[in-house]
């Protein structure tokens, strides 16, 4: 009996997540056959520990690697260092369309694994071949050897390479995560886990690899990001027989278009409230139930009106791009629905970016000491975030999530978490606006405005709780955001609801770029020497921004509905909104 309950509670959820009868098919399989549940979790986990610990040994430490072996000047590392960053954050768009529509996860997560391996062979070759490298420059010399075609060709070869695997890999891999769970809090608790291995892995390569680059040699760290790559692809070949796979059913971007072609080619048809008018089948077979479509967006609604250029003479209807299913048109609304609460996440990530830049400069111009000895670099100050971030992670978990589960029996649901990370996030840059008030205040009291790389008697260890106010809220708001878009993207979209928020930290990228550039050009705020600036002004204009993107946040969230899957899902006091 326990046995049939569960393969009605599944094939129910199946038809409420709007998955087509393949994707059911090979999940009801795999079930029979005890693939997926917890037991794949090692394997995934320790998956995506190797790769991050390889490519963030790689990338974290490629601008210093540019300047300090091939000789490239400093202003062109940053800017190949922006580029590699942003394609790094947008690449993972690509590989859930392919995985989404094409090969599936698992292909795509070997094969992009294994491509990232020859980028960081090529690395390696570029550190021990010395054929590979130019001459390095004298002491003092101003005069360096820029890199041949052939060098550069190696070294950018291996850069892309790099891009590609995460790409492939970074964010398939939380999809494929979550597809071997069924119940919505299990998601939550991956995605947890998931960011937790991801910030703690970029904690240990920005630190430890990145020492051995600097202070041992190159080719040693570039060594142990090829062998943490190795680890991770073989671990992830060695948990196959456990996972539970579900296959492509071709490009659902496809079917979105086929909405709006059809929706338009019949913009003058009377709309029907009757279901039977509605065509539900696919390839031929009716659905069980048979039903309209919503009452929202009604224009896009015609897409799925059955008409007399429909049907063939036999009394068959046609599919073209005239007539698709309700499921399609549904499909396609909670994507219009949902962008709204997206966008609200590129503001957030376009002022964390912004202030991860000006922290920097920041600790440049305050005393690093820690004792008579140690000296904080200033890039490693931001690891501060991610420390914060991968502790957070599991105190949420760990404590958060049942404290308030016993308080208002559920669980806090992704938009709750949401909200809190956008709160965090304006708290942090309010007190990144009070702590350089108080830097301003000693250099104006010193009178120092004018002198460039002076050093203020200030400690950075003042940066220090900015930094862990932001590593919480990240906790928040980036699992938050992937439980809520896999949660309610259509089932074909699993790969690309988990990329989306790749896309947002990209988009955020380039967006604290170009702001940061605009304010530079028309305010006195951002000068070459920031003591004789107003970093404090930038921090409260964010955190104006902040609020009133959280205005907007509270608005989308608001009106936002969530799908049907949650009056099912209710009856279970555990799971998810």
């Amino acid at each position: 009996m326990a046995a049939t309950r569960s393969q009605q509670l599944n094939n129910l959820n199946s038809k409420l997540n709007g998955a087509r009868p393949g994707d059911s098919e090979v999940q009801m399989s795999d079930s029979g056959s005890k693939r997926g549940g917890w037991i794949t979790f090692p394997f995934i986990i320790a998956t995506m520990a190797g790769l991050t610990l390889a490519v963030g040994g790689a990338m974290a430490n490629l601008i210093v690697y540019l300047i300090g072996k091939f000789n490239v000047k400093s202003i062109d590392a940053a800017q190949i260092g922006n580029v590699v960053n942003g394609c790094s954050s947008l690449f993972p768009v690509i590989g859930a369309i392919i995985a989404d529509s094409f090969l599936g996860c698992y292909s795509v997560i070997s094969i992009s694994s294994f491509i990232s391996l020859l980028g960081m062979v090529l690395f390696l070759l570029t550190a021990t071949v010395d054929s590979l490298r130019p001459s390095p420059c004298g002491n003092g010399s101003i005069l360096c050897k820029i890199p041949s075609k052939i060098q550069f060709g190696v070294l950018y070869a291996g850069i892309t390479l790099i891009s590609i695997g995460v790409g492939g890999t970074r964010f398939t891999i939380a999809t494929m995560g979550a597809n071997q769970f069924d119940d919505p809090k299990h998601h939550g608790i991956f995605f947890n886990w998931f960011f937790f291995t991801m910030y703690t892995s970029s904690v240990v390569s920005a630190t430890a690899i990145v020492y051995v680059e600097d202070n041992v040699s190159w080719a040693m760290g570039f060594g142990l990001c090829v062998a943490a790559n190795v680890i991770g692809l073989v671990i992830f070949l060695l948990g196959s027989r456990y996972y539970r796979h579900v296959k492509p059913q071709g490009s659902p971007f496809l079917d979105l278009a086929q909405v709006f072609v059809a929706a338009i080619r019949k913009r003058k048809v009377l709309l029907s409230s009757r279901s039977e008018d509605y065509y539900n089948e696919h390839d031929g077979v009716t659905s069980m139930m048979l039903t309209e479509p919503t009452k929202s967006f009604k224009f896009i609604n015609r897409a799925a009106l059955k008409t007399e250029k429909d049907i063939q003479l036999d009394g068959k209807i046609t599919r073209s791009w005239r007539l698709c299913t309700v499921q399609q048109v549904e499909d396609l609304k909670t994507i219009i629905r949902i962008f709204p609460l997206w966008s609200t996440g590129i503001l957030l990530s376009t002022t964390i970016g912004i202030q991860s830049s000006l922290v920097v400069l920041q600790t440049l111009s305050m005393d690093r000491h820690i004792g008579p000895h140690f000296k904080i670099p200033a890039g490693s100050i931001l690891v501060t975030a991610f420390i914060s971030t991968s502790i957070s992670l599991a105190l949420i978990d760990r404590f958060l999530c049942p404290t308030w589960q016993k308080l208002t029996r559920q669980s806090p649901t992704p938009l709750q978490r949401l909200g809190l990370g956008h709160v965090l996030n304006v708290l942090t840059m309010a007190v990144s606006a009070l702590v350089e008030s108080k830097r301003l205040d000693i250099v104006r009291a010193n009178q120092v405005q004018d002198q460039p790389g002076y050093t203020v008697p200030m400690l950075a260890l003042w940066l220090l709780p900015q930094l862990v106010i932001v590593g919480i809220g990240e906790a928040l708001h980036f699992p938050g955001q992937v439980a809520l878009y896999y949660q309610e993207f259509p089932a074909s979209l699993r790969s690309m609801a988990t990329a989306m928020i790749a896309m947002i930290i990209g988009i955020g990228f380039y967006l604290s770029t170009a702001v940061i550039d605009l304010f530079r050009k028309v305010t006195g705020w951002l000068p070459d020497n920031i003591n004789n600036g107003r970093l404090d002004n930038m921090y409260w204009m964010l955190a104006v921004v902040g609020v009133l993107n959280f205005g907007y946040y509270l608005v989308c969230a608001r009106l936002y509905k969530y799908r049907s899957v949650e009056k099912v899902e209710d009856d279970d006091s555990s799971s998810y909104k």
